[in-house]
């Protein structure tokens, strides 16, 4: 099986960073509407992703889908257009964490490409940001 292709979630994707700061301040810039502006857009009903499961969203950049799934301090699991996309915090021992985008259920290989190059760029800019504090 290629690389990238499941059998279950198909086409996927995952970037990941391990941060010198706790689980807590990643968690709270993550799922604050600076960092969800950062990661997902700017939403266009307002600053807040909604938490409930079911609700939808959509983003100024027609980006819309609908969240399946909040856990504070550890994970946001939603859809991502025609794709599920999920945002994890994990611990890496004292004083460090590690953040996560895995985006699944791409079209194609093409499709896989284009969105690790993506998710590599949002993982640049956030940490920057968060680093930069």
């Amino acid at each position: 099986m290629p690389t990238g292709l499941t059998q279950d979630a198909g086409w996927q994707i995952g970037v990941s960073k391990t941060l010198p700061l706790p689980v807590s301040a990643v968690w709270d810039f993550v799922a604050s509407p600076e960092g969800i502006a950062l990661w997902l857009g700017e939403l266009s009903q307002g600053a807040d992703l909604p938490r409930e499961k079911g609700a939808g969203y959509a983003t100024v950049d027609g980006i819309a889908g609908e969240v399946r799934g909040y856990r504070p301090g550890d994970r946001i699991r939603l859809t991502y257009g025609t794709t599920t996309l999920q945002v994890a915090v994990t611990s890496a021992g004292e004083g460090r964490s590690v953040l996560r985008f895995h985006q699944e259920r791409m079209a194609d290989a093409q499709e896989r490409e284009h969105q690790r190059t993506h998710w590599r760029s949002v993982m640049e800019r956030v940490v920057a940001v968060l680093l930069a504090d």
